[in-house]
């Protein structure tokens, strides 16, 4: 038993003595390469923010819509009829757990700094509705006692810089004014936010809503259905449309409010998806890289371990802990910076944070990836053989194919050296070059978004915005207003414009309709593929709609305009960022008279370098309404910050790799600085040896990468596009001088990186680098 102990013990005090002799060893590694590994830690952190901000924007819960909806117990289904429907029957049909209204809605004008805004007014009671049920932010609900009160929807309220007691005078269609007052400011799910979701939403009471329309025939019922399973929208949508006949204007549906909630999150989300996976790919191997790069740089140390007694699970365990801990450490920093930056910098747009689930597997799968990057080279490092003496020159073989150009060209022989050396270890060389050409193609796939938001701003006319303003007639007719727009010397013409809202064929829900200039005379949409309308009874429509509706180029589509029917055939598909691209656009004369005159609008095309504010000034002057187009470019601004991040996030990637390159060049060729100075080298030369070796590797990652970049990046954007329903298209490849400029910095980058530490060596002297 005292034998047993004893043994136990010394095993005990021998384990304890090893650990602490592999952590104070794993320190002093750590010490003496303090830049590297904090490169290792920045880029790993980087990444894993990237995937967490991805994942928070793409995750469902994300979607402002969501939380909305949930908190207010919103309609999945509202149906507008022209009177009160039946709603005994349906609260009747299958699948509905609750009815909200029917509610009593009006148009009406706002004026607001002398223009006049079109807002809906939308009755309700003065007790808050258990369904569909406004969230009040700001002020109070309405109140019997003040019939004068209104409660604005907040981002309609946010884009007329509106608050709680503020006047809020509303003209009816008869063109009488009241002067009401705002109680309060509320969000609602059952809507989409404002101006991207028109017109703005008011709530009244019944008493003021007929105050403001006393006509019966000018209002609409607007009537909300809750259902028990959101899966059986379309089938619930068919049976009241069924139902109530041809009582239906139109019908929209939950699925359109959290549409227009989330294009820009998921574009941004997908974008951020993309680089971040890529680059999980470039950190694992920039982490191999490394960690293989300090196994060979320490072959002496980790064979004097070995003779000394550290077993092979012992080496890999302690090469495995030092640089896995780097890994483990970016991390962290990464799950705490993604969870800080969707909190507070991305406060507006994510309102519920990403659930346990994803979290846990971009941590869990993240580490995985590091770890096994790290235990590969850390299990070959295990197996070195325990000799002292190993030997640190690099493996020796033939003359390879560059080498031998460059002697057949007679380069000097410091590049020839170079040249040489530059893939003496095929398995080093590989990984260095993938690890820099995978960062730089992401680089230059991030100009293509780049370059592509350029076209946008500079090119509005190819996204659909060949008009920069929308004129409305307010209180003028359509006829006073064009004579007005026209006499502008700035305006070379006027489309005349109608946006409806039409029932799909087999009227599950409503899609926008554009009737933009005559069939003769066509608004220059930007069509893609097929031709522009030419004829009455011809369309043209965005990807999304033909998605939607399973539609070719050529096929006829029958849809329903407040119950008048509309058959089209579609001749062309254009760029459509407006309503996930759910839009159908054709001339205003195949159009039903009643839904034709007057026109809604005018769309102006300004001549060449007019400014557009200027204009819009001058025809407020006017009495016209006139707003101007909002580019997507605009919208998507954050991208550009996006880009700009990543793009240093890969650049720290790419030089972890090169400092483990150049270290790895140094160490090889330790031994041979003292030759090539006994030679006559001067130290010049010595470090154009050295920063050869390492260059032609790196520039042929970055030559590659940059290459593959521009040949991806209009097909991966054309892709993105067609998917969020705007349409393949839109995709432009980085500028030639943008894609040189960025292969010149990156290569002048690639040079420097590894002239820092050549220049160091070439520095030392003889004895001291043959010792």
């Amino acid at each position: 038993m005292i034998t047993g102990v004893g043994v136990v013990t010394g095993v005990g005090v021998i384990t304890g003595v090893g650990v602490r002799a592999e952590v104070r060893w794993v320190r002093a590694d750590l010490r003496a390469r303090r830049g590297q590994a904090l490169l290792t830690v920045i880029a790993v952190a980087g990444i894993v923010t990237a995937l967490i901000t991805a994942a928070t924007l793409l995750e469902d819960g994300t979607n402002p819509w969501r939380g909305l909806f949930e908190r207010g117990r919103g309609a999945h289904v509202w149906i507008h009829t022209k009177g009160a429907p039946n709603v005994p029957a349906l609260r009747a049909l299958g699948g509905v757990t609750d009815v909200a209204g029917p509610y009593r809605s009006a148009p009406a004008t706002l004026a607001d700094h002398g223009r006049k805004v079109p807002i809906a007014l939308q009755e309700t009671t003065a007790a808050l509705p258990s369904v569909a049920r406004p969230l009040l932010r700001e002020g109070r609900w309405l109140d019997a006692l003040h019939p004068d009160g209104v409660v604005v929807e907040q981002s309609f309220a946010k884009a007329l810089g509106l608050h709680p007691g503020s006047p809020f005078p509303v003209t009816g269609l008869n063109g009488a004014t009241h002067t009401l007052t705002v109680a309060g400011l509320a969000e609602s799910g059952d809507q989409g936010f404002y101006p991207e979701w028109t017109p703005g939403l008011a709530w009244t009471l019944s008493s003021t809503l007929t105050m403001v329309e006393p006509a019966p025939g000018r209002t609409e019922t607007v009537t909300g259905l809750r259902l028990a399973d959101a899966g059986y929208t379309d089938i619930v949508v068919q049976q009241a449309v069924i139902t109530l006949r041809n009582q239906v204007q139109r019908v929209s549906t939950w699925r359109e409010v959290r549409a227009s909630m989330e294009l820009d999150n998921r574009l941004l989300g997908l974008l951020l998806a993309l680089f971040g996976l890529a680059g999980l790919v470039a950190a694992a191997l920039a982490v191999a890289n490394a960690t293989g790069g300090r196994v060979l740089t320490q072959l002496r140390d980790i064979a004097t371990l070995k003779s000394l007694g550290f077993t092979r699970e012992q080496v890999t365990r302690m090469l495995v802990a030092e640089h896995g801990t780097l890994g483990l450490l970016g991390i962290a920093l990464g799950l705490v910076a993604g969870r800080v930056i969707t909190a507070y910098a991305l406060s507006d747009t994510v309102v519920v944070p990403l659930s346990s689930g994803p979290f846990v597997a971009i941590a869990a799968g993240t580490a995985l990836v590091v770890l096994v990057a790290v235990w590969l080279p850390a299990w070959r490092g295990g197996a070195t053989p325990p000799i002292p003496a190993a030997p640190a020159a690099p493996p020796h073989g033939r003359l390879s194919r560059l080498a031998r150009v460059a002697l057949l060209v007679r380069l000097p022989p410091a590049l020839v050296l170079g040249a040489r050396d530059a893939f003496t270890r095929p398995a080093s060389a590989v990984l260095t070059l993938t690890g820099v050409a995978i960062p730089m193609m992401m680089i230059t796939i991030g100009l293509g978004c780049w370059a592509t938001l350029d076209g946008f701003s500079r090119h509005p006319e190819q996204v659909g915005q060949a008009a920069a303003l929308s004129v409305r007639p307010g209180d003028l007719t359509a006829s006073e207003a064009l004579v007005r727009v026209m006499a502008d010397p700035d305006v070379v013409t006027a489309y005349p414009g109608v946006e409806l809202d039409a029932l799909v064929p087999w009227q599950t829900r409503t899609v926008r309709t554009r009737a933009l200039g005559l069939s003769s005379d066509p608004y220059p949409f930007p069509v893609v593929e097929g031709r522009m309308f030419r004829d009455r009874g011809e369309a043209v429509a965005g990807q999304g709609l033909l998605d939607l509706l399973g539609l070719r180029i050529g096929d006829r589509v029958r849809m329903t305009i407040g119950g008048t029917p509309l058959i089209v055939k579609i001749v062309g598909r254009v760029i459509e960022p407006e309503q996930d691209g759910e839009v159908l656009s054709f001339g205003v004369d195949s159009l039903a008279a009643k839904d034709a005159r007057p026109p809604q609008f005018y769309s102006l095309v300004l001549r060449p370098g007019a400014d557009a504010a200027e204009v819009r000034a001058r025809l407020q002057s006017q009495a016209l309404e006139v707003d101007q187009a909002v580019n997507p470019a605009d919208r998507l601004s954050v991208i550009r910050v996006i880009i700009v991040a990543l793009v240093a996030v890969l650049a720290l990637i790419g030089l972890a790799n090169l400092l483990t390159a150049s270290a790895l060049g140094l160490r090889d060729h330790l031994l041979d600085l003292a030759v090539l100075k006994a030679m006559g080298l001067t130290p010049r030369q010595v470090m154009a040896t050295l920063v050869t070796g390492t260059g032609l590797v790196a520039m042929a990652g970055v030559v590659l990468g940059g290459a593959a970049g521009a040949f991806l990046s209009k097909g991966l954007i054309d892709l993105e596009g067609r998917g969020s329903g705007v349409g393949a298209g839109i995709g432009r490849a980085p500028t030639p001088g943008m894609l040189a400029g960025a292969l010149l910095v990156a290569i002048g980058a690639t040079l420097l990186v590894a002239l820092i530490p050549a220049r160091r060596a070439a520095r030392a002297q003889v004895p001291v680098t043959a010792r």
